[in-house]
């Protein structure tokens, strides 16, 4: 029985955000936690030490009056928010085994020039992780390493595919926060500035998710055209392709309704588009409410571990906030470079941070915070949310601990350092100079 508090715990948020119901929103938070107290032993030791900790701080805090009732209360209504987040776009991983064309997804991206592979995998990945956000991952590592079994593909030959393929997954998926309305760092952003919307932000997401591709185009070609020569042509587009796109152009169609009607931003039409969406396929399909509920939970809650590090990861972040003081920034705000400064300051510091093991969650949440001061001393706040999700971007990509890494090395058969450091560090590097000098032109 206790599965499907998971599963409670996201419709409560949902129905928050429909009826814009704080206490909803707390409540749901409150239940995650609770979640993930009681039962412990479901997520991974990573997960485990996080929750403790945040427990730990957040008890510290509120015992020594540093967080009061309404901090407290914020604090649960975060975690409510971002645990729901997670919970209800990954409803999406439902539709994975309905459809070929998801299965066979490598033998279609493989097809072309080996010359274009790269830019290839790295933008389909980003185009289907706005949708699937870290189920994208599940997919592309799981089936990857299924028909490298299948094939007996061994060795190097088997490294040389898990290095050129899935690291470009990985950097694609990484590209998420730049230009899709469902990332978590886009919703981070937009619910503390609502003046800044995701439309804002797009153009310039674009232009370094540009950038970047083109960093690692420039790297990584060589080895894609090696890996060529062991692909599988594929004859036509596999069964089901036609439906899958009326379906994601449906989710599509639904969050542009919420957002043109209700009023909704971006990132919350998303969480009410994709699992009614969803759903309603799975219905239409299935013709057996029972075993849709059962699978519906259960997709649920095998994303506990997941979950788990946004909740606890948001919760920490507001409660951390706590001990920023107001006027922390006022001095740099009034610099003449100050928002270049700051820009620099914040995109640097999250992969800085993720490199030693704190995800990317916790220090956006940390840090977004800071943006309501920064717009209230006067300061341009654009450029520092774009310099924001840029960090958020490259410190996927260096975080050891974080979902999309250790899933990559999992599959992958390689340690979560070497993916991190290894593959992405060079990478990273890279591209830093061009990110400075682009944030430059944007100040």
């Amino acid at each position: 029985m206790s599965r499907y508090l998971l599963s409670l715990a996201v419709v409560i948020e949902l129905l928050a955000l429909m009826t814009s119901a704080r206490a909803l929103s707390i409540a749901a938070g409150c239940l995650f936690i609770g979640y993930f107290t009681l039962f412990m032993g479901r997520i991974t030791l990573y997960s485990r030490s996080l929750l403790l900790i945040t427990l730990a701080i957040v008890g510290a805090l509120a015992a020594t009056g540093e967080l009061t009732s309404a901090g407290l209360l914020d604090a649960a209504a975060s975690a409510g928010f971002y645990g729901a987040f997670l919970g209800s776009l990954g409803m999406m991983q439902c539709l994975v085994r309905r459809f070929e064309v998801l299965r066979r997804i490598h033998d279609v991206l493989l097809g072309g020039p080996p010359f274009l592979l790269y830019p290839k995998y790295a933008v389909t990945t980003l185009s289907i992780a706005s949708v699937l956000n870290f189920g994208v991952m599940n997919l592309l590592c799981g089936t990857l390493t299924s028909t490298l079994d299948e094939r007996n593909i061994q060795g190097q030959s088997r490294l040389n595919w898990i290095r050129s393929v899935l690291i470009s997954a990985l950097r694609g998926f990484s590209l998420v926060p730049l230009v899709a309305p469902t990332s978590v760092a886009v919703a981070i952003i937009t619910r503390e500035v609502p003046d800044i919307s995701w439309s804002g932000l797009l153009p310039y997401g674009i232009a370094a998710a540009a950038l970047l591709i083109g960093v690692g185009w420039v790297l990584e070609q060589g080895r894609f055209r090696k890996i060529s020569e062991e692909r599988v042509k594929l004859e036509g587009w596999p069964q089901g392709t036609r439906t899958l796109v009326v379906v994601v152009s449906l989710i599509l169609g639904c969050m542009a309704l919420l957002v043109y009607t209700a009023g909704f931003n971006v990132s919350r039409a998303a969480m009410i588009a994709v699992p009614s969406v969803t759903i309603l396929y799975m219905l239409w399909k299935e013709r057996d409410p029972l075993s849709v509920f059962r699978e519906a939970t259960q997709n649920v809650a095998g994303m506990s571990n997941e979950m788990a590090i946004f909740a606890s990861s948001a919760c920490l972040g507001v409660a951390l906030m706590t001990l920023v003081p107001d006027d922390l920034i006022s001095g740099v705000a009034a610099r003449e470079a100050g928002v270049y400064l700051v820009a620099v300051a914040g995109m640097l510091l999250l992969p800085l941070l993720s490199a030693v093991g704190v995800i990317p969650i916790t220090s956006l949440s940390i840090v977004g915070g800071l943006l309501p001061q920064l717009e209230a001393a006067g300061m341009a706040i654009m450029p520092i949310a774009v310099a924001l999700i840029i960090g958020f971007s490259l410190a996927m990509m260096l975080s050891p601990m974080g979902p999309a890494v250790s899933l990559l090395a999992r599959f992958g058969r390689v340690s979560q350092l070497k993916v991190a450091f290894g593959w992405n560090g060079l990478f990273v590097a890279a591209a830093l100079p061009l990110l400075l000098l682009f944030l430059a032109l944007l100040v």
